[in-house]
């Protein structure tokens, strides 16, 4: 899992401009919404790589490669955060959340569930316990 807080590349006094990503090629662009307390997620992708960015909201972030601990990430409005392919992750709204994914490999329109491979028992943080 890769995260980072985007800074401005460039301000002057008509605004900012921040590059969420640079040099990165991508097939699609996603924009979801979440109510809080919704999940989502918890698959991984085989050839697919996918950054979400917070819009707005706030979301618990869960990844967890194989065979090690989950790892447990709290992305706030302006955060990037990166799956890498056979990453398991999983999304908690923590208030209602805006986010964009933005996909490369051939999870996207038509192909979205083709590279979506299910967990049979969900990331959970172990705070919760």
């Amino acid at each position: 899992m890769l995260f980072n807080k985007p800074t401005n590349a460039f301000e002057d006094d008509r605004g900012a401009i921040k590059d969420l990503l640079v040099h990165e090629p991508i097939d699609s662009i996603t924009v979801i919404t979440s109510k809080k307390g919704v999940a989502r997620g918890n698959h991984y992708h085989k050839d697919t790589a996918q950054w979400v960015y917070v819009q707005s909201g706030r979301l618990k972030a869960l990844t967890q490669n194989e065979g090690e601990d989950v790892v447990i990430t709290i992305l706030e409005t302006g955060d990037v955060q990166k799956a890498e392919p056979l990453e398991r992750h999983a999304l908690i709204a923590l208030e209602d959340t805006e986010f964009f994914v933005f996909t490369k490999g051939p999870r996207g329109g038509e192909s979205y569930e083709d590279d979506t491979y299910r967990l049979r028992e969900p990331l959970r943080d172990p705070n919760d316990d």
